[in-house]
């Protein structure tokens, strides 16, 4: 008999199927899915803040070339590295949202792990060559336009603020959304800090700091890409999404009415937003399966954020199948 239970903010649908199979190891299966919807289609944050960075790019590379500044080419890479960033998390956000259909039964939602992951990527590649250059002009330091650095950067300081300020909302939930979070806010205080480098040169003509301030930007996109990228491979590997604590599901689970043993417990992401569990789960009694099997889904829905989860309902451990 298998059951089939979905969960999902707004409504609740239930559906029973029994197939009528007998099984010599008298298995009863059942599936409770919960589903959540991701970030709205079409999100307008993503647009307007492609726009902004793309902004950002042009005036702080043309007044980096200008004022022969590396620590403004640098935050005007970074700010490239965030568009690319942009454009893949909203792209991704669009694909997640499109229907399971043929071969591809849960959708696209993995489209904004891979989207991270390479945005991740994308961002260490950047940092490395803006290191290599900002290190060759430690040895041979060159005049800066400070002046026009500090303007620039201001400018830089503004947008990225704004920008941050827009996706403050629903980064908790969604990795990409707190990616472009971080990547903002830390462009924000990266552009501080060329402002700061500039005014220092103002004073003191010590040229040797904005090559310094560059490797300083260089350290702080290191800083906030690390985790991020770290946690998308984690996704990507379909390991268990960070705060996703596996030994509360399992004693929830163990605890639960007539449930003797819990096993094979399997949580994984399938996309930034949504979490997927599966689980043996052994009852000698087989009283209202079907309301079990719903009432666990929706537990598992509002007390640790599992939106699909796939219950195997066993009378007892089935010693013939090693790897069930």
């Amino acid at each position: 008999m298998t059951a089939h239970t979905h969960a999902d903010h707004d409504h609740h649908h239930d559906h029973g199927h029994d197939h009528g199979h007998d099984h010599d190891h008298g298995h009863s299966h059942g599936h409770g899915h919960g589903h959540s919807h991701g970030p709205a289609v079409g999100d307008p944050r993503y647009g307007l803040a492609i726009g902004l960075n793309l902004l950002i790019v042009l005036i702080e590379a043309g007044g980096g070339f200008y004022a022969n500044s590396t620590a403004l080419i640098a935050d005007a890479g970074h700010n490239l590295s965030d568009v690319l960033g942009l454009v893949l998390a909203g792209g991704a956000t669009w694909l997640a949202s499109r229907p399971a259909k043929g071969r591809r039964t849960y959708g696209f939602g993995k489209a904004t792990v891979l989207a991270a992951v390479t945005n991740g990527v994308v961002l260490v590649f950047v940092s490395g060559a803006i290191a290599i250059e900002a290190v060759n002009r430690l040895f041979m330091p060159e005049h800066v336009g400070s002046v026009v650095v500090m303007g620039t950067a201001a400018v830089g300081v503004v947008i990225n603020t704004v920008t941050a300020l827009m996706f403050m909302r629903g980064q908790a939930s969604d990795l990409n959304v707190r990616g472009v979070f971080l990547h903002m806010a830390g462009d924000a205080a990266v552009s501080v800090g060329v402002i700061v480098a500039a005014g220092l040169i103002l004073l003191t003509g010590l040229t040797w700091l904005d090559p310094l301030a560059s490797l300083l930007v260089v350290g702080v996109i290191l800083a906030g890409t690390w985790g991020l990228l770290r946690e998308s491979i984690d996704m990507a590997l379909d390991a268990a999404p960070l705060g996703s604590d596996l030994d509360s599901i399992q004693a929830f689970l163990a605890d639960s009415a007539g449930v003797t043993e819990v096993h094979d417990l399997h949580v994984w992401a399938m996309s930034t937003t949504e979490v997927a569990l599966t689980a043996h789960v052994v009852r000698p009694s087989h009283d209202g399966d079907d309301g079990f099997r719903a009432g666990l889904a929706h537990a598992l829905h509002d007390r640790f954020g599992v939106r699909h989860a796939t219950l195997q309902i066993e009378q007892s451990r089935d010693d013939h199948c090693p790897d069930c």
